[in-house]
C-alpha cells in the first residue's frame, strides 16, 4: 500500500517538501491510517504534521471519546494536535440543514481556521477509493448531467493552499490491513453502519455487490473521475469563452441577452455548459428545483425563431424568445423607465435627447442629401408644422411608396420581426396633424410630391441606448 500512495502522491504532485499539513483526523480507520502514513514519510519529506479533529455532539459521550483519543494517539506519535468541540445539531437546526451536511460545513469551518493559524499549504484528507465508488454511484442516480458526475477531486485549492487525498487509489480492505500490520487501534462509528444516511445506504448495500463482480473497480472508477474533471475543465473554459463572446449581460436589472442563431452554431455540449454559466451569473444561489426539465425547456425555446415565446423558471426568472432573440429577465427585478410612452416637440433647428440616450437632430438645410436609415429628408411644405416625437398609440397606421392603403404599426413590428419588449418605446416622427413621417429606422412616410416646396427639413437619428432594459438593440436601427 505505500508504495501505491507514493505513486499516486507523486503522480499528482500532492505533497512538496518542507510543507506543512493539516490531517483531519476522527480516529477511524482512514484517517487514522493517513496519519500514520504521513507521520512514516515526516522526516524524509520534512513535513510539519498537524491532526486536527472535530466532535460533532451527534454521538454524545462516544464523540467526545473519539476526541480525546486522536489527541492521547497524537501525544504518543509527537504530532502537534488542534481539536474542538461544535454543536451540530444547534448549527443543523439555525441554518435549516441536514444533519451531514450541518455537519460537515462546521468541520471545514474548523480545518479553515487551522489552516489559517498554521499557515498550512495542505489539508490532508481520508477518503479512499470505495468513497469514490459510492460518490460516482450516489451522482449517477440524482443527475442527468455529465458535467455534475466528477466524483471526489484529488486535490483542490482550500483556505491557504490545498485539500489533498492520497488514499484515493487505495481501498477501505486495504487501509484495515494497513491498520492491522502497523497495530493502530482504530475508532469506530456506530453510525457507519445505518442505512438511514443516503451515502451509508450505497456503502453498505450497493458497493459490495458491485465489488463481488469487480474487484478493481476503485481503480477505474478513480480513473472515470479522473478523466471527466479533465475533460469537464477544458469544456467549461470554451463555454466561458463561449458566453464571453456571445451573451451580454446586464448586471443592474440582472439581465442576459444572446442571438439564438448564433448560440446555435456552436457545439451541443458548449450550449449546454453556456446556459449553465448564464443561471450561475443571474442567480444568487441556483434553486434546488432547477432540473434537467428547465434545460431541455430553454433548448426548444432556443429552437423557435418566429413570433414571441416565454417560459418560467424558478424564483420569477423569465426566458424570452423573440424573433430569435433570447432575453432571461427576472419579472420583480425588471426595471423599464425607457419603457413609457412620451412625446415631445421636435424644435426646428433642436436637438433632442430620447429615454435610452439616443438622439435626433433637426435642421433647416440647402439641399437634400443621401438618404439612409438614419435620416429623412423632405419640404417643410410637404407637412404640417411643428414636428413631434412620440411612441406608438393604439390605431397607428401609415403608407409609403409602393404600398396601396396604410399599414398598422403592429404589423409592420412583425414583419420586421421586432420584439414586444421593443415596440412601445420606438421613436415616431409626426406632423402637428399626427401624420405618421418615420418610423425611425423601419418606414418612411409617402409625402405629396405636389408639396415640395419650402425650405428643407433635415432629420438625423443617432442610436443611444434605445432599447428597453431587456439590451435589444433594434435589429433595424
Amino acid at each position: 500500500m505505500r508504495q501505491e500512495v507514493l505513486s499516486f502522491i507523486n503522480k499528482h504532485q500532492l505533497l512538496k517538501k518542507g510543507a506543512t499539513v493539516i490531517v483531519g483526523v476522527s480516529g477511524g480507520p482512514d484517517s487514522m491510517a493517513l496519519l500514520h502514513f504521513l507521520k512514516t514519510i515526516k522526516k524524509e519529506w520534512k513535513l510539519t504534521v498537524i491532526a486536527a479533529s472535530v466532535d460533532h455532539q451527534l454521538r454524545g459521550e462516544e464523540s467526545l471519546s473519539d476526541l480525546h483519543y486522536v489527541k492521547r494517539i497524537c501525544d504518543e506519535w509527537g504530532i502537534v494536535f488542534a481539536g474542538a468541540s461544535v454543536d451540530v445539531p444547534a448549527y443543523r437546526v439555525k441554518h435549516k440543514l441536514g444533519t451531514e451536511v450541518a455537519a460537515r460545513e462546521v468541520r471545514y469551518q474548523f480545518f479553515g481556521e487551522q489552516m489559517e493559524h498554521y499557515d498550512a499549504d495542505y489539508l490532508a484528507l481520508g477518503h479512499h477509493g470505495d468513497d469514490q465508488i459510492e460518490t460516482m454511484l450516489m451522482k449517477l442516480t440524482r443527475t442527468a448531467s455529465s458535467s455534475a458526475l466528477t466524483g471526489i477531486p484529488v486535490q483542490r485549492a482550500f483556505s491557504t493552499g490545498m485539500i489533498i487525498r492520497p488514499f484515493l487509489c487505495i481501498t477501505k480492505h486495504m487501509i484495515e490491513v494497513y491498520c492491522k500490520e502497523n497495530q493502530i487501534e482504530v475508532r469506530l462509528d456506530s453510525t457507519n453502519y445505518e442505512v438511514d444516511y443516503t451515502r451509508n445506504y450505497y456503502r453498505n448495500k450497493v458497493v459490495p455487490l458491485i465489488k463481488d463482480r469487480n474487484d478493481n473497480i476503485h481503480r477505474t472508477t478513480q480513473h472515470l473521475s479522473e478523466t471527466l474533471a479533465e475533460d469537464e475543465k477544458y469544456l467549461r473554459k470554451a463555454a466561458r469563452e463561449m458566453v464571453e463572446e456571445l451573451i451580454t449581460f446586464h448586471a443592474e436589472n440582472k439581465t442576459a441577452i444572446l442571438d439564438g442563431n448564433l448560440f446555435k452554431n456552436r457545439a451541443q455540449a458548449l450550449q449546454r455548459r453556456a446556459f449553465h454559466l448564464i443561471l450561475n451569473y443571474l442567480y444568487n444561489d441556483v434553486p434546488k428545483d432547477l432540473s434537467y426539465i428547465h434545460e431541455e425547456q430553454f433548448f426548444a425555446l432556443l429552437q423557435r425563431d418566429d413570433g414571441n415565446t416565454q417560459i418560467d423558471f424558478p424564483n420569477d426568472l423569465k426566458l424570452e424568445n423573440s424573433y430569435g432573440k433570447i432575453l432571461f429577465y427576472f419579472s420583480n427585478h425588471r426595471k423599464a423607465p425607457s419603457n413609457q410612452p412620451y412625446s415631445f416637440l421636435l424644435d426646428i433647428p433642436g436637438k433632442l435627447v430620447l429615454p435610452g440616450g439616443s438622439t435626433i437632430t433637426a435642421n433647416f438645410v440647402e439641399k437634400h442629401i443621401v438618404q439612409d436609415q438614419y435620416s429623412h429628408t423632405f419640404f417643410a411644405g410637404q407637412v404640417v408644422l411643428p414636428l413631434h416625437i412620440r411612441t406608438r398609440m393604439p390605431g397607428d397606421r401609415m403608407s409609403w411608396d409602393g404600398l396601396n392603403g396604410s399599414k398598422k404599426l403592429k404589423d409592420i413590428f412583425i414583419d420586421a420581426k421586432i420584439p414586444i419588449s421593443e415596440r412601445n418605446s420606438w421613436p415616431i416622427v409626426t406632423d402637428a396633424k399626427g401624420k405618421i413621417l418615420w418610423l425611425i429606422g423601419l418606414k418612411k412616410s409617402q409625402l405629396d410630391p405636389q408639396q415640395e416646396k419650402g425650405s428643407i427639413i433635415q432629420l438625423n437619428f443617432e442610436k443611444g441606448n434605445l432599447s428597453c432594459t431587456n439590451g435589444f438593440q433594434p435589429p433595424h436601427l
